[in-house]
């Protein structure tokens, strides 16, 4: 299958690598001349795991091309995934204006029959404005069919979620694009994970559904972890115990310091703005919101318990990145908190395994170092704000000795309240 994929952000670049490596050839088109040559020179603009080695591989045998040419990407293409940013705008809304424009492009310089599939989250009704704008955009009536493909990838395991998916969403009109869908997917489809078909809108719907009700998980079990802190109780446990029910299961039930990154935030808001602009008082969502806000502030509180004069003292940041495995710094926690501690007066000393050289775009007055360790030196406290693999396994002695006080606030619940107590740590974590 010859496809093009609009947009070389996180979504394009990661569909359009595997797409790629399943046999198709694929073409990414991106308006960003510099992010386009530095694809042409291997040169990734996100951090994901594997994704820099599976497109090196199919770039040498040019199953995936680079361009900002984005007629020819069109003209060259049978099917046309759309994968361009939704940000959200000043009402909350999710600004498609990016679509849009894409699809202005799709009419002008469409030169035969193609399916436009529209893989960035955006609102119930998005795809029949494509179609609209498509047709507008055309010089002489040219056959396409649209289809809705919701993806469902986590940063950090995004090529896992693309190629081993729990399930593929996609929304249909018409046989034709049916079939085609169909066939793109059908090497990865398997009988206890396939392919659904359904309405378009019922699609578009799915994405955000599924994301607001994980946040809602999230913030369900971060409003429990407070009243752990009050009457009693570890909410590790907790989750265990409610997770092992069958009709619940396990996952997206961690407490810690609040969701983040670029599809969560964004996207409980955007459902809120769409129950609205329909009548609807979202009353869950916006409390899942405002919970998810007020996590955020709350390890600030509890490093002024063990640094209750914070001027001029030095506090160390474990992860910077709003989860693990990833670089993206999109609503991260560890914004709200750096900003609470610099406005108190605190020193922050940071260090993040992926995230660093965005974070440098976000603050001023932070001191960053290569390794935990150096981090911690001479330093008043610690704070634990990403989940990073390396932190669980590291010398909490030698921790310890580099502190100025044995201070540790751990906001995301990786080490063991009694192991830290014995260790002679004055240590602070979240419902536990």
């Amino acid at each position: 299958m010859k496809i093009c994929c609009i947009g070389s952000g996180y979504v394009g670049l990661v569909a359009g690598t595997c797409l790629a490596d399943m046999g198709n050839d694929v073409i990414c088109v991106d308006s960003n001349k510099s992010k386009i040559d530095n694809l042409k020179n291997g040169i990734i603009p996100i951090y994901e795991p594997g994704l820099k080695d599976m497109l090196e591989r199919n770039a040498r045998v040019r199953r995936i091309t680079f361009t900002t040419n984005i007629k020819d990407g069109i003209q060259k293409s049978d099917v046309i995934f759309i994968g361009v940013g939704t940000p959200s705008d000043h009402n909350n809304c999710a600004d498609i204006s990016a679509i849009i424009s894409v699809a202005e492009s799709i009419g002008k310089y469409m030169n035969g029959y193609k399916v436009i599939v529209n893989k960035s989250t955006a609102p119930v009704g998005t795809l029949e404005k494509i179609g609209k704008v498509v047709k507008s955009f055309q010089k002489k009536a040219i056959r396409f069919d649209l289809a809705s493909n919701p993806e469902f990838m986590r940063e950090g395991e995004a090529i896992k979620d693309f190629t081993n998916p729990d399930r593929i969403v996609i929304g249909v009109q018409g046989e034709k694009a049916k079939k085609i869908m169909e066939s793109i997917y059908n090497g990865i489809s398997r009988t206890d994970k396939p392919i659904m078909f359904t309405d378009i809108r019922s699609a578009e719907l799915i994405k955000y559904a599924s994301n607001a009700m994980l946040a809602t998980r999230i913030s369900f079990m971060n409003e429990l972890a407070q009243l752990c802190e009050k009457v009693g109780g570890d909410i590790k446990e907790i989750a265990k115990g409610t997770g092992l029910d069958s009709r619940i299961g396990p996952r997206f039930l961690q407490a810690g310091i609040g969701y983040g990154g670029s599809c969560f935030p964004k996207d409980v808001n955007a459902l809120i703005q769409i129950m609205n602009e329909n009548g609807i008082d979202a009353k869950i969502l916006t409390a899942v919101n405002e919970v998810n806000e007020q996590q955020k502030r709350s390890l600030f509180e509890k490093i002024q318990i063990l640094v209750p004069k914070m001027k001029n003292k030095k506090i160390a940041i474990w992860g910077l990145a709003f989860k693990p495995k990833t670089d993206d710094m999109r609503d991260a926690p560890s914004i709200t908190l750096i900003k609470q501690l610099q406005e108190a007066g605190a020193q922050i000393n940071a260090f993040d395994p992926e995230a660093m050289d965005n974070a440098k775009t976000i603050f001023r007055g932070i001191k960053y170092y290569d390794d935990p360790y150096s981090a911690v030196k001479n330093c008043d406290a610690l704070v634990i704000v990403t989940e990073w693999n390396e932190f669980r396994d590291l010398d909490l002695k030698k921790v310890k000795r580099l502190l100025k006080c044995p201070n540790i606030v751990d906001g995301r619940n990786i080490y063991e309240p009694k192991d830290m107590k014995e260790l002679g740590f004055h240590y602070l974590c979240v419902g536990r």
